[in-house]
Parts: C-alpha cells; structure tokens; sequence
C-alpha cells in the first residue's frame, strides 16, 4: 500500500500541459492485456472526443496476464495518447480528483452499472460510451506503415564490392567508427505532417475525392531530418537554422533535443516554419499542401549564424550543406561557410535540392562530394542533352568538386568519383537497393549523410556510396522521417 502521506502516480502524474485552462481532458482506463483492434477503435474514439486523452492502466490483478510495465508500454507506444499512467486506485477515484471533461467506456457497458456516473455527476463532467468505428481497426497497421523497415524487400549486389575489391563485412566497422565523428549541419528545417486518411467516395456535388482523416504524424525534415541520422548513426551533432516563431520550430525543437542533435535556431519573424502537409489514403499520397516563405535570410541574420556555428566548426570532423532553397542558405553565407571549411581542411559535402523550386547545386565550390538528382545536375548546367557521365564530369569541374553522386530514382545511383592519385575520375553505378520502397521522399537525405560520414572516417568514394546506398534502402522501407540509426543499418549489413 502507498504511505498515506504521499499521493500515488495516478493522482498526481497528469503532466501541467494537459491541465491547462480550458483543455478538456478525455479519460479512459482498462486492463490493456493484450492490446487489440478493439482497443485502438475505442481509444481512437475516445481521442476525437476532446483535447488530450489520458489513459490509467490497471495495476495487476487477478485479471491480467501481462505484467503492468509491459502493459504500460504498450499503450504508450500508440502516437495519439498524450498520456498514460499506472492507476493505483478505482477509476472513479481517480475521476473524483482528476475531474477530466469526459470519462469514455465501451458501448457495451451502456446498460450496466457504472460507479464513473456518479462521479462525473458529482463535478458536472460526461461519461460516454462508445467503441469507435470499423475503419480504426487499420490503426495498428498505419502504425507498423511509419515505424518499421521490411528489410526483406532491400537487394544488395554483390558485383560492385567484387569489383571494387571489398566485401560486406569491411563496412561494418565503418559504421562502428561513425560514432568518434563531430557533425555540423547547416540548412533549412521542414517539419513533414503526414495526415492519413479513409477514402469515403466521390462528391456528388463536385468531382471531388471525399476522404476522412484518421490519424496525422509529425516528423522533423529538411536539413533537421539530416542532422537526426547523422545522431542516429552515432556520431555527434550540432545543427544550425533559420525557423519561424511558431509551433513547428517549438515541435521540431523538442523532437531533435529527444534524437541526440544540439540545435541552434535563429527566429526570424518574416517567414514561417516550413511545414509540408501530406495527405495519404491506402498507402497513397493524394495530395501535398506547403506552408512557406522562401526569400533569403537578411544580411544580419548570415552574419549571426556564421558566428554561430564558427565554434562548432572548429571541433568538427564534417560539414553538411543541406540547402532546400527556402533562404537558410544565401551565397554570400555559402561562400564565407565554404570558404572556412577548405582553410581548416574540413570534410565538405553538400545537397541542394530543386523538387518544386529552383536551385543549383553547382554554387556549393570545394566540396569533397556533391549529391544531386539527375534533375537538379541538368538545372545546375543548363545541360539537357548530355550523356550522364559527361554532365556529372562537367559538374565537378564547375563546382571543384572531389565526388559527385547522381540519383536516378528507380534507375538507382552514378557514382562519378575522383582517383585515389587525383588527376583523373571513375564513374561506376549502383541499382536502387530496394525493391519495393514505401516512401522515397526521405532517401536522398540518408544517403548524402551515411556517404559524406563514410568519407570523413576515410574509406574510399566506392565503399562510401555503397554504404550510403545501404542506407538509404533503409530509410525508403517506411513511411516517414525517422532518423536511421547505426543498429538499423548493422542489422542490414547482417543479413
């Protein structure tokens, strides 16, 4: 029994962001024994009946199967609760202190008697019954969608390390070496907002699809999701941007504080944080939604992140430009960020991508490698016509570049490399590893950073880029941005 003195979890571990003023606070408690369909249904339910769900977990009992810790965990692996807890006492207890908006319970306690009544009576709250509908029963699945990889549908070819003179195994001690690296990641943050839905039908008013949102997944992207794998895969990070003063920076900043990535944000009131909404249905996108700015950053504000982020150069092993045009990254901070990096001898890579806006990846001189889609390298040299090997060779004399990786998408990877004596180049290719790839949006980022860290523990281009290709499988696998970590990428290099 607890001392008398002391109030147990349940009664005081209701976290203050959920007891503010005018949030109403839905609350649902069970056994949670093996969690099912039917659970997520009425949790699901119970979610869209107020502000913030909070749910008890029965201590054990002659009732449960399963130990509390582990039942515990399990509800708090569902996206959707704010917060759950360990109940120590009668649910009615707890509603008669707690005083939650609504209590939620299963339909089929409908025409029993429910002590819950009379407490939410007692303080004017509302009990509800209600099991959620059919279509929550997918949750679970939408769930495993954005978390786990299916490593079962990534190809390694085994004729590029033959020819290459390495084998597998060598690039697991590469991976181990990630961590005794110090990273420095400039570049613009977005914050990817993943809203899956059910499709209801067609209009009947208007050819319109009519869909039904289910559940929405926040994930940190852009430069920010960079600096993450680079976390992920061991090494340490600092991770310097430009945001908006507003609910994303805030999200982006506790998400990228809970990966490991020390981030330095400058606010800058003209401009939001960028935020990309996708909207997906049966495990498609329907639609994508940008909510941006992309005028450059103001001279005073270059010239603040520039003596920001000298101390951290100092220290580092590597530098990342991940620039996706929204004005992080203006010339004039490129060339004084660049130029720094090449007097220190720092490892210099660099991406700038051109998806649905102009860039040119070409302004980014003296880096030892250079990641662009065959798109974005056709833009960077006005050249639409030219063989691959031709244009990847013309822009790494424009940009005085070491290396250049070409993604091709489906058609997989042109590695255009510099040799070892330095006064030629080698280009070889890599097939897209990954035969089935649920989300490609995130595998550039993986690869330019699994690569460029590769570089700075000094392999070669080829066992780099193959490492980066690896990765890269990795992380089209799910649905997502989650940061690769170095245990992910172990496994794959395992199998």
């Amino acid at each position: 029994m607890p001392d008398a003195q002391a109030p147990t979890e349940s009664t005081i571990d209701i976290p203050a962001r959920l007891r503010a003023a005018g949030l109403r606070l839905v609350f649902v408690s069970g056994n949670f024994n093996v969690l099912h369909p039917g659970h997520l249904r009425l949790l699901s339910f119970a979610k869209e009946c107020g502000d913030a769900l909070i749910v008890g977990v029965h201590r054990d009992h002659s009732e449960t199967v399963v130990r509390a810790s582990l039942r515990l965990e399990a509800v708090r692996s569902i996206g959707f609760i704010d917060h759950a807890f360990l109940l120590d006492e009668a649910p009615e207890s707890f509603i008669a202190k707690a005083r939650p908006s609504i209590v939620v319970k299963g339909k089929e306690y409908e025409q029993r008697r429910n002590a819950e009544q009379a407490a939410v009576d007692a303080y004017g709250g509302t009990l509800i019954f209600g099991s959620g509908e059919v279509r929550f029963s997918s949750l679970d699945l939408l769930q495993r969608e954005l978390l786990e990889m299916n490593f079962s549908t990534i190809r390694k070819p085994l004729d590029y390390p033959s020819r290459r003179g390495f084998a597998l195994r060598d690039l697991s001690s590469v991976v181990e070496r990630f961590r005794d690296l110090r990273v420095v990641v400039i570049g613009d943050l977005i914050v990817d907002e993943y809203v899956t839905c059910d499709p209801l039908g067609m209009s009947q008013e208007d050819p319109t699809i009519v869909v039904t949102p289910l559940r929405t997944d926040r994930f940190v992207g852009g430069a920010g999701i960079v600096a993450a794998h680079a976390s992920g895969l061991g090494a340490r990070v600092r991770y310097f941007s430009i945001v908006g003063n507003d609910e994303p920076a805030e999200f982006a900043r506790r998400t990228l504080a809970a990966q490991g990535v020390d981030a330095v944000f400058l606010n800058d009131s003209s401009r939001p944080t960028t935020l990309k909404q996708r909207f997906r249905a049966n495990g498609k996108t329907l639609l994508r939604v940008s909510h941006l700015r992309q005028h450059d950053a103001s001279h005073e504000q270059t010239d603040e992140l520039f003596e920001r982020i000298i101390p951290a150069l100092d220290e580092a092993d590597l530098l990342v430009f991940s620039d996706f045009n929204y004005g992080c990254l203006p010339q004039a901070l490129v060339d004084r960020l660049s130029r720094y990096g090449r007097e220190r001898g720092l490892m210099m890579a660099a991406d700038s991508q051109a998806s649905s806006q102009m860039g040119d990846v070409s302004r980014f001189r003296d880096m030892h490698l250079l990641k662009p889609t065959e798109r974005e390298a056709r833009l960077a040299m006005q050249d639409f016509s030219s063989g691959l090997v031709v244009l990847a060779d013309s822009l790494c004399v424009k940009a005085r570049a070491d290396h250049v990786l070409v993604t091709m998408g489906a058609e997989g990877l042109l590695v255009h490399a510099r040799t070892t004596s330095g006064d030629a180049r080698e280009t070889d290719q890599l097939p897209a590893f990954n035969t089935a790839p649920k989300d490609v949006s995130g595998a550039g980022d993986c690869l330019l950073i699994c690569t460029a860290m590769a570089l700075a523990v000094k392999p070669d281009i080829w066992k780099a880029a193959y490492l980066g290709s690896i990765a890269a499988a990795c992380q089209v696998s799910r649905v997502g941005n989650l940061p690769l970590t170095a245990e992910e990428l172990a496994l794959e290099l395992s199998l």
